[in-house]
């Protein structure tokens, strides 16, 4: 069997007109539903640190939706970690967060790489860039997410009943 092919690295920036200690304080927030990632709770063992387990799972808190390990946590500039959504037979890729003071705001940038090339999970994750993107610098810069976010909050219990078994968070612990 040959190896797989990974897509090439995706880059989206955006700026965010709100203080890096801002950005990356609601980026990094864990044990609350966060708009700009679904309305997912990131949940961890011992906090966001190189090596922890991190899953980021339904506001019911039933569902584990995204499960994966911190690769580098440098406040407040980066953070990078695996990322393999549960309802998706696909290794996981990486994800990298990295925040920059520029022009009396900060440069937000969200890369995905080593997703294998025309897989599900770089499709959904390519899809989600501008949504994350968008809500976490509504969020950051007024307080609100965007009228998505809002959307997508509305809508979470719908997707909770929608979730496939293989997603509980009892077949997704944190070690």
């Amino acid at each position: 069997m040959s190896e797989p092919k990974y897509a090439k690295a995706n880059i989206n920036r955006t700026f965010i007109k709100a203080p890096i200690e801002t950005v990356w304080s609601t980026l990094v927030a864990t044990d609350k539903p966060l708009p700009f990632f679904f309305g997912a709770i990131c949940q961890t063992t011992n906090g966001l640190k190189k090596g922890a387990q991190m899953r980021m799972v339904h506001p019911n808190r039933k569902i584990a939706m995204v499960v994966g390990e911190v690769l580098e946590f440098t406040p407040p500039h980066t953070y990078a970690h695996t990322f393999q959504m549960t309802n998706i037979d696909e290794p996981p890729c990486k994800v990298t967060y990295r925040l920059e003071e520029k022009d009396g705001g900060t440069q937000f940038e969200l890369t995905i790489e080593n997703a294998i090339e025309g897989g599900k999970l770089i499709k959904e994750m390519v899809s989600s860039q501008g949504f994350i993107a968008s809500n976490l610098k509504a969020l950051a810069e007024t307080g609100k997410p965007a009228f998505t976010g809002r959307m997508v909050g509305l809508l979470s219990p719908i997707f909770g009943m929608l979730a496939k078994d293989k997603q509980k968070i009892e077949h997704w612990p944190l070690s």
